[in-house]
């Protein structure tokens, strides 16, 4: 595969244009990753391709990219992690939208897998994408060890103590009172899960850090990931399902537990901009780092993104 992401030797570019560029080469490496639509059985490779291709934030590969990017990595093992990562959310949003979950119709601003393809091939479809991402990460060339602690990250991270637990404490809440504590530990599994893998992966790509910085990482991608769910829910309450390319008001109309339900809009405001300070003060730990190409620029930008999105 060709390996046309940006890289660390480029003239720097906007966080938009780096966002672009990014997006648009994870888009063409899923592609190739992806089964083709003609190889048997077509009908699951097709309904696989409609579920990834041309939709989403990709904000998981983008902060598997900022983070291989402030350590040095190769462009080509980031994105094999980059991509496994997004089969894994895909997958997850598949099962999601079935209606044993959270029956829903709409995904990207399209009908979602279930309405499209029948519920018997949306199963299929989620199954399907986590092998295929496990097989993508398992083809990797980092050196043995580093390669197997990849797969078990990305394997507890998407798993019953990362996010199928946290989405089954997500079904078992539906109308029931939790408290901000008992909310937290959910989404950080339901959500923050995968987004911390994202960066951890992205950095197990690169040079090997000491535990004071990947400490520093895992505050930041703790931030993060709580922030993307709080404004999460923040748009959920405010915004129409045109912006959001699913259906809006969907967690108050099923009477689930969310951030503004528990705290009220401006304090769920607050909150993320809190989240945001917190990431960004993860981060310095890298200003005084022994390595002098460290940069988390892009790092804290996404985490700018994350909390000021609009959609």
């Amino acid at each position: 595969m060709q390996n046309s992401a940006p890289s660390r030797t480029t003239p720097p570019v906007s966080l938009s244009d780096w966002m672009k560029q990014s997006q648009a080469h994870i888009e063409a490496a899923l592609t190739e990753f992806l089964p083709a639509p003609e190889q048997i059985p077509t009908g699951l490779h097709t309904a696989m391709r409609y579920a990834v291709l041309d939709g989403g934030k990709r904000v998981r590969p983008l902060l598997v990219y900022a983070a291989g990017e402030s350590f040095e990595a190769g462009h080509a093992e980031l994105t094999r992690a980059a991509c496994a990562l997004e089969m894994i959310h895909a997958y997850s949003l598949v099962h999601d939208d079935m209606p044993c979950m959270d029956d829903d119709a709409l995904r990207r601003g399209k009908p979602t897998v279930h309405v499209k393809f029948g519920q018997a091939t949306a199963l299929l479809v989620g199954d399907a994408l986590q092998s295929q991402a496990f097989l993508i990460l398992s083809e990797g060339k980092n050196p043995p060890a580093r390669q197997l602690k990849m797969l078990q990250v990305l394997a507890h991270a998407a798993g019953s103590l990362g996010m199928c637990g946290g989405q089954a404490i997500d079904l078992d809440s539906v109308g029931i009172a939790l408290t901000r504590q008992q909310l937290e530990q959910m989404h950080q599994l339901k959500t923050g899960a995968l987004l911390r893998a994202s960066v951890l992966l992205g950095a197990l790509c690169g040079r090997e850090l000491n535990e004071i910085e990947l400490s520093a990482l895992n505050r930041y991608s703790h931030a993060v990931g709580l922030a993307f769910q709080v404004v999460d829910d923040i748009l959920d309450a405010t915004a129409d399902s045109a912006t959001l390319g699913k259906t809006a008001g969907k967690d108050e109309a099923s009477n689930k537990p969310t951030y503004v339900s528990i705290l009220g809009l401006e304090a769920s405001r607050a909150l993320a901009e809190n989240l945001r300070t917190e990431a960004h003060s993860a981060l310095s730990a890298f200003t005084n780092a022994t390595h002098p190409t460290y940069d988390t620029q892009r790092l804290a930008q996404l985490a700018d993104f994350v909390v000021q999105r609009t959609a």
